[in-house]
């Protein structure tokens, strides 16, 4: 009996050594200094030491085992916080919820929070069990209020946490996109949505399921938007009711691509009225500044689910037609490679994902031109993530393709027409651009893509509508 009680004894003590621990845990060891370097922070033999001015001020509970550890502003109070990835035995501290009558005897995985102020370590947040098991603790590289947690499991998925008022709260890490092509509005159809239902509800009503369970919804705006009836006008100058901007608002579109090649059909007037409209809207209005905006504004940035996105768009031409003088910038072109790879490295250096929209290629065909292909190889080396094509009004292939360096870059060379009186059969056949953006252990990736179906009807009376196939 003496004999099993001290194996009993000694098993026990490993037990709370840490000893049988899962064995796929890595116990890391560094040393690192808060943002005010006035903290040491030293993490070794699954311990944590804080040091302040050479003394030690403290040392992690022997209950805990610490697997990993940082220090970041995750509360955005502007002074660090160290945040412990550790293991103690229970899932609960000192209180527990009323249901539970006896805490578990098994290790867990917990986070605890520590303040560092004032020279001293205080308990912030101890109510700490996750839930499931990391591998991997690491921030996003932000500084507050943008400071996210992100923790990798066993599987390799990724979940970012932020600081919610007391405690972390998990957010979702996936953005869903969806981009439709060419909104050219001929007089077939504004005339019929002006003498039948002039709040051109129509246009979108079989895409607003789609819409609303959509992060970011996107439309290109191939034509000016105008609020004077006198400037309502078809091929080749259009001037579009502002009601259908409306119908865009209403359908609750997110951004619009506005640098086509026929935007200044209407003039420096036409630009201006349509950025105004749609900004005051809320709705990110790309391509295109509007008289007063003189300094050049390459990008929009627009943030989901904690991930920022870059926005640019361009377009080939303007049908001939000048800039004003003093407005170099009114519309986004493809006039300089040295200034696209400029808007590009400046849009990589603030946001994690990078999109450009490329108003290109040859009218009514499905075969991409050589203009396409310069600039595409431009983007790649460039390491943009994603590419959407409008203009040549139908359908081209999409792919995804891989940089010298092994950057993946989804283009989409030609979605087509979203909706026009085009009548040939090319011109119909429409897509609708889907690709989800996901956290993943190597950063933000695509995670899913696709090219929807879309087919513009004409009805009886006059009406066109759009429908997904």
């Amino acid at each position: 009996m003496p004999a099993l009680l001290g194996v009993g004894a000694v098993f026990y003590a490993l037990w709370l050594h840490g000893v049988f621990l899962p064995h796929w845990i890595t116990w890391n060891h560094k040393t690192f200094w808060d943002q005010s370097g006035a903290y040491e922070i030293q993490l070794n033999h699954k311990s944590v030491q804080v040091l302040h001015s050479g003394n030690l001020l403290w040392t992690s509970p022997n209950t805990i085992k610490v697997q990993e550890a940082l220090c970041c502003d995750i509360d955005n109070d502007n002074t660090d916080e160290l945040i412990l990835l550790c293991w103690k035995i229970g899932r609960f501290g000192r209180h527990k919820p009323f249901w539970i009558e006896k805490d578990e005897s098994n290790w867990s995985q917990h986070l605890f929070v520590y303040e560092l102020q004032d020279t001293k370590v205080q308990p912030k947040w101890m109510s700490s069990y996750i839930g499931f098991q990391a591998r991997t603790m690491r921030t996003n590289g932000e500084t507050a209020p943008a400071v996210r947690l992100w923790l990798t499991d066993l599987d390799g998925i990724v979940s970012s946490w932020f600081w919610d008022f007391w405690g972390f709260t998990k957010e979702k890490t996936d953005v869903s996109f969806t981009v439709f092509g060419d909104n050219l509005i001929h007089e077939p159809i504004y005339r019929y949505g002006l003498q039948q239902e002039p709040t051109f509800g129509f246009l979108f009503e079989n895409i607003q399921d789609v819409i609303k369970n959509s992060d970011i919804a996107v439309l290109n705006q191939e034509t000016p938007l105008t609020d004077n009836p006198q400037q309502y006008s078809d091929y080749p100058r259009f001037g579009t009711p502002v009601n259908v901007g409306q119908a865009i608002v209403d359908a609750k579109f997110n951004v619009v691509t506005c640098a086509t090649n026929h935007i200044l059909d209407k003039g420096s007037g036409g630009v201006d009225f349509t950025k105004e409209f749609f900004s005051s809207n809320n709705i990110k209005c790309l391509g295109i500044q509007t008289t007063d905006e003189t300094d050049y504004c390459p990008y929009e940035i627009i943030t989901r689910n904690g991930i920022r996105f870059a926005l640019l768009n361009y377009t080939y031409g303007t049908n001939g037609i000048q800039l004003p003088e003093n407005t170099p910038y009114m519309v986004h072109r493809f006039n300089s490679e040295t200034q696209i790879r400029s808007d590009i490295a400046l849009a990589k250096q603030n946001a994690d994902f990078v999109i450009v929209f490329a108003h290109w290629g040859t009218e009514n065909t499905q075969q991409i031109d050589d203009f396409q292909r310069k600039w595409t190889q431009i983007f790649l080396d460039c390491e943009v993530d994603v590419v959407v094509g409008t203009h040549p009004h139908a359908l081209q292939p999409y792919k995804i393709l891989k940089s010298d360096s092994g950057h993946p870059m989804l283009i989409y060379y030609s979605i087509g027409n979203y909706i026009s009186a085009q009548p040939k059969a090319s011109c119909i056949k429409g897509g609708m651009a889907a690709f989800t953006v996901s956290l993943t252990d190597s950063g933000y990736d695509i995670t899913d893509y696709s090219l929807q179906p879309l087919t513009i009807t004409w009805h009886k009376g006059g009406k066109y509508s759009t429908s997904l196939n």
